[in-house]
């Protein structure tokens, strides 16, 4: 039915009221006429899905979960080698991000236990489905394991986005943390001239990207650059610094109440047990292979 006459009318003069005032409200206009808008430099790059107030993202759109923080002393389990043995008694699990699927990691959630993906990110590694988009240019000396490349570090505009995608797989897959390896590089014969400086910044870099996941993050060895670096990380992962008497550099992230996984490979855990349960490390022997063995303190 049609409305009359004056109805139109009064329903044109609106409809006008309202272009003008929509009009009024847009986002105000930057140089050269272009909307305005913020940036955030280094939030992995354009794999990065945006987030509402540059918060963690979340598949589905669903709201952001709270970035975990393992406090110090809490068991773990670190296997990246043989079948996965979903029975060890351990409220933390570390495993390979590629090597196991999302249904795994739900597993383990329904058991009780937090999963932590592992994944290289300081070096090439050969055998990784996405090793073709490494570009020759920043592939180093060997690391000294079979497939691997020390990676240039200095190079943030290439290898943000390589490795932005693989922390995407973590958090996809619905792990809760990542331990990023090979990030003491510049402390190695890599085939670059490295500073404490790049590694700083890559290393931020690193934990960057982990948090705009929604993913805690671990800080690998690197002790000299623990000083600079437990703010940015959530909890640290040690090999062997029973061995070299280096343990007590892990002191910083133990005073923060973050946990320092630690394992040695050559020493027996009676060796080393006492003196880490005083510095309140999750400690535990392992095999250098690190398939399901553990012999925990």
């Amino acid at each position: 039915m049609n409305a009359p006459h004056h109805r139109k009318k009064l329903l044109l003069l609106l409809g006008a009221l309202l272009f003008v005032g929509t009009a009024c409200s847009q986002t105000p206009s930057g140089p050269h006429d272009r909307p305005g808008h913020s940036t955030s430099p280094g939030t992995g790059g354009p794999s990065s899905p945006s987030t509402p107030s540059g918060g963690p993202s979340s598949p589905g759109g669903a709201k952001p979960r709270p970035v975990w923080h393992p406090k110090p002393g809490v068991d773990w389990q670190w296997q990246l080698t043989g079948k996965l043995d979903l029975s060890v008694d351990a409220p933390v699990y570390d495993i390979d991000g590629f090597r196991h699927e999302a249904s795994t990691v739900a597993d383990l959630h329904k058991r009780g236990r937090k999963v932590i993906c592992y994944v290289s990110v300081g070096a090439y590694e050969d055998f990784r489905p996405d090793a073709r988009h490494f570009p020759k240019g920043v592939i180093g000396e060997d690391n000294g394991w079979e497939g691997e490349r020390w990676l240039d570090v200095r190079r943030l505009d290439v290898l943000r986005p390589l490795l932005a995608k693989r922390f995407d797989m973590c958090r996809d897959k619905g792990f809760d943390a990542v331990e990023p390896d090979n990030v003491d590089g510049y402390k190695n014969e890599t085939g670059f001239d490295l500073t404490a400086e790049d590694q700083l910044a890559f290393n931020r870099m690193i934990a960057k990207l982990a948090h705009d996941r929604g993913l805690s993050v671990g800080l690998k060895n690197d002790l000299d650059q623990i000083p600079q670096l437990v703010g940015d990380f959530d909890f640290a992962v040690n090999e062997q610094c029973a061995q070299y008497d280096e343990c007590a550099k892990m002191t910083p992230f133990i005073e923060a109440g973050k946990a320092v996984f630690h394992v040695e490979y050559e020493l027996p855990a009676s060796r080393f047990c006492a003196s880490t349960n005083r510095l309140r490390l999750s400690s535990m022997q392992k095999r250098l292979h690190l398939d399901a063995w553990r012999q925990a303190c």
